[in-house]
């Protein structure tokens, strides 16, 4: 991510951020005259004790010096949340991470790992890259979504999949908290890769093809690791019910494994094994 596109990313986000604050939360005055949801800037700045000058450049992109004490108060005005505060100061404080593109890397998970998530025997489990690219995955994940090895490697982007396959979209019954909550990880990268060019150039392409991610993207979410309830509703088994888990794989290649653990108190487990013993 050149410069520009660093703080137009920032702009995006604070934007984001700002509308969805009530005036009325913030201790404003509703009044009749509000044209756009949330707060406006002036009330931001009143908010984070900065001038309105200064907050407007900020929100608009401008190359300015902003302190991390500043954005401190900036971040508690608007209500972050942990993550969304890391994502702020890694656009606003230029936190470049120095890792190559793993665009053509060719990952591949070490046998110690597959080794794990194969004996998660009926729990799905993926392992993508930080760029959403899947780099291993288990039995459990092909019954349940769809064959992996038979997508060529350089369409294996969990992101694409979930926005252009049928298949995510006719599985999952809540299919947009399923893809905001792989967003709101993919935009975790996003903030902290500013370096890599390879996100903008996808997110052009993302937000051309689909008008949808468009819309999921501009909401502003961010999440280093959501935890996600999921419905599936699968062809062949039925409802399936899931709790989305990721965990960060320790190392130089920055691996996260989604494991999809069947939801307490359901069927969800004995129709994975049905599932698996009639598919061989």
């Amino acid at each position: 991510m050149n410069s520009t596109a660093r703080l137009q990313a920032l702009s995006v986000f604070l934007k984001s951020q700002r509308a969805k604050i009530l005036p009325e939360d913030a201790g404003f005055p509703v009044g009749t005259r509000r044209r756009t949801p949330g707060l406006r800037r002036e009330e931001v700045a009143q908010l984070a004790g900065v001038s309105t000058t200064w907050y407007t450049w900020l929100e608009q992109g401008r190359d300015i010096q902003a302190s991390p004490s500043v954005l401190d108060c900036i971040a508690a005005a608007l209500r972050m949340n942990a993550d969304e505060r890391k994502y702020l100061y890694s656009l606003a404080l230029e936190a470049a991470s120095s890792v190559p593109s793993a665009e053509s890397a060719n990952l591949q998970i070490g046998p110690a790992l597959q080794k794990i998530i194969t004996g998660l025997e009926h729990c799905p489990a993926i392992v993508s890259d930080r760029m959403c690219n899947i780099v291993g995955w288990n039995a459990a994940a092909c019954h349940v979504f769809l064959d992996f090895e038979r997508i060529p490697p350089d369409e294996r982007n969990m992101i694409r999949l979930l926005f252009e396959r049928r298949e995510f979209r006719r599985l999952a019954v809540n299919w947009e908290q399923f893809a905001s909550g792989f967003l709101s990880m993919f935009r975790s990268y996003y903030g902290r890769y500013v370096g890599d060019d390879w996100y903008e150039r996808f997110l052009e392409e993302m937000i051309a093809a689909h008008p949808e991610f468009k819309t999921m993207w501009e909401h502003g979410q961010v999440s280093y690791a959501p935890e996600v309830h999921l419905e599936f509703r699968h062809a062949k088994a039925g409802k399936m019910v899931y709790e989305l888990t990721s965990l960060s794989v320790y190392g130089p290649d920055d691996l996260r494994c989604s494991v999809y653990t069947p939801a307490p108190d359901t069927t969800t487990e004995a129709k994975l094994r049905r599932l698996m013993e009639e598919g061989g």
